[in-house]
C-alpha cells in the first residue's frame, strides 16, 4: 500500500519567523490579503505586528476579525462575503486553530464554490483553496500545516471534520515570539491538543516509520517543556521547543489521521461550545486504556518518550505507565479532572456516542468501537 505525505510547501519556524513571512508573500506578487483572525487578537495588538509587516512589504489587506473559539458556517459565510467585497487574492489566518480552521473554509468555498457543508468529509472538493497563508500564536492545534478544517455548523450542533488535501496552507508560519502573550490556560490546553494529536498518531491504524518519528519526538519536546511554557510563559526557549513539537505532532497526524479521542472532543465542542484542547486532554488517557487493549507496545513507547523509565517493563505495564504519565502532566498543567468539570451532561451521552461514531477522524483508531463502548469510555471520563 503506498503512503502520501502533506505538509505546506514551505515552512517558516524560529524567531522573527513572521517578518520572512512578509518578503515572501511580496515575492509571490500577492496584492490584498484577508487576514482571518479573533476580536481578543486585535484587541491585545498582536494582529499590528502582521499589518505592520504587510504595509512594509506593500501588500493590502483587509481584517476579518469575528471568528468565534469553535469557528461556525456563519463565520465562514461572513468571511467570504468580506473577501469578495474587497477583491481579495489571498488569505492570511493569524491566530490558533480557530482562525486557521476559519480561514481554510473561506478559502476551500471561495475556489470551489458551494456551501461549506459540501465538503464536510475526506477530499470533497475539486480545486486548491485560494492561497493560504497561516501564521501561528498557539503551540497545539497545528491547523497552520494540516489537511484538517473543523467547523461547527450551529444547526445541527455538530462540527464538521473536513479533512482534504487542497486545504493545506501554502505557507506555515511559526513564530515563537508571537506566542509569549498565549496566558495559562490556553498554553496548557494547545499543548495538551499537540500532545493527544501525537499519541493517536502513533497508535493509529495508518501511522508509518515517518510519522512515528516525528509523534515519538513531538511528546518528548512537549513533556520537558509544557510546564515551563505554562508557568513562565515569556521563555522564547519553552515557546520555541513548544512550537517545534505541535509542528512536528502535525507532521504525525496530518498524515497518520487520529482516533477516538478526537471524535469524541468534536462532539463535545460542537454541543456545547468547549475549548477543543480541553475536551482532548480529560479524553486522552481514557480513550488510551481502551487502546491498550490493542496496542500497549506502542503506548509502552509513548510512556518512553515521556521520561518514564520502561526497562523491566513488559507492554501491559509501560501501557498503563503511559496512561497515568498523561493524567500526571494534565494536572499538573491545571487540566480539569473530568467532564463533570466542564458541565457535560449524562443524558447527551447517546447522541454524542452517535455522532462521534462517524467522525472521520475515529476511522484510524487501533480499534473499532460499539456505542456501548464509547458510552463506557465517555462514562470513565466523568
Amino acid at each position: 500500500m503506498s503512503f502520501k505525505f502533506f505538509m505546506p510547501q514551505q515552512s517558516l519556524m524560529g524567531p522573527g519567523a513572521i517578518s520572512e513571512a512578509g518578503l515572501e508573500i511580496k515575492s509571490l506578487g500577492f496584492e490584498k490579503a484577508l487576514i482571518v483572525t479573533d476580536e481578543v487578537l486585535c484587541n491585545i495588538g498582536l494582529v499590528k505586528n502582521l499589518t505592520k509587516v504587510l504595509e512594509e512589504n506593500g501588500v493590502k489587506y483587509a481584517i476579518y476579525n469575528k471568528t468565534k473559539p469553535n469557528p461556525t458556517v456563519t463565520n465562514v459565510n461572513e468571511g467570504l462575503k468580506m473577501l469578495k467585497a474587497e477583491g481579495c487574492d489571498f488569505v492570511i489566518s493569524f491566530g490558533g486553530g480557530s482562525p486557521h480552521d476559519c480561514a481554510k473554509g473561506i478559502a476551500l468555498v471561495a475556489a470551489n464554490g458551494g456551501k461549506i457543508e459540501d465538503y464536510e468529509g475526506i477530499n470533497k472538493s475539486s480545486k486548491p483553496q485560494l492561497p493560504l497563508i497561516a501564521i501561528n500564536t498557539t503551540a497545539g492545534t497545528a491547523s497552520e500545516m494540516t489537511i484538517f478544517c473543523i467547523i461547527t455548523n450551529e444547526e445541527t450542533r455538530i462540527k464538521m471534520a473536513i479533512v482534504d488535501k487542497h486545504v493545506n496552507p501554502m505557507i506555515a508560519v511559526n513564530d515563537p515570539e508571537l506566542m509569549t502573550a498565549m496566558p495559562k490556560g490556553l498554553t496548557a490546553a494547545t499543548g495538551m491538543d499537540a500532545l493527544t494529536h501525537a499519541v493517536e498518531a502513533y497508535v493509529s491504524t495508518a501511522a508509518t516509520p515517518i510519522t512515528d518519528a516525528c509523534a515519538l519526538q513531538a511528546v518528548k519536546l512537549i513533556s520537558n517543556h509544557l510546564r515551563t511554557a505554562v508557568e513562565n510563559g515569556a521563555s522564547l526557549e519553552a515557546r520555541d521547543k513548544m512550537a517545534y513539537a505541535e509542528f512536528l505532532a502535525g507532521m504525525a497526524f496530518n498524515n497518520a489521521s487520529l482516533g477516538y479521542v478526537h471524535a469524541m472532543a468534536h462532539q463535545l465542542g460542537g454541543f456545547y461550545d468547549l475549548p477543543h484542547g480541553v475536551c482532548n486532554a480529560v479524553l486522552l488517557p481514557h480513550v488510551q486504556e481502551y487502546n491498550a487493549k490493542i496496542v500497549p507496545d506502542r503506548l509502552k513507547d509513548i510512556a518512553g518518550a515521556m521520561g518514564v523509565d520502561v526497562a523491566g517493563m513488559d507492554d501491559t505495564q509501560g501501557a498503563k505507565a503511559a496512561i497515568e504519565a498523561i493524567k500526571k502532566l494534565s494536572k499538573e498543567v491545571g487540566i480539569p479532572a473530568g467532564l463533570k468539570d466542564l458541565n457535560v451532561k449524562k443524558e447527551d451521552f447517546d447522541v454524542l456516542v452517535t455522532n462521534s461514531l462517524k467522525d472521520a477522524c475515529g476511522f484510524t483508531n487501533p480499534q473499532q468501537a460499539t456505542h456501548e463502548e464509547i458510552v463506557s469510555i465517555f462514562n470513565a471520563a466523568y
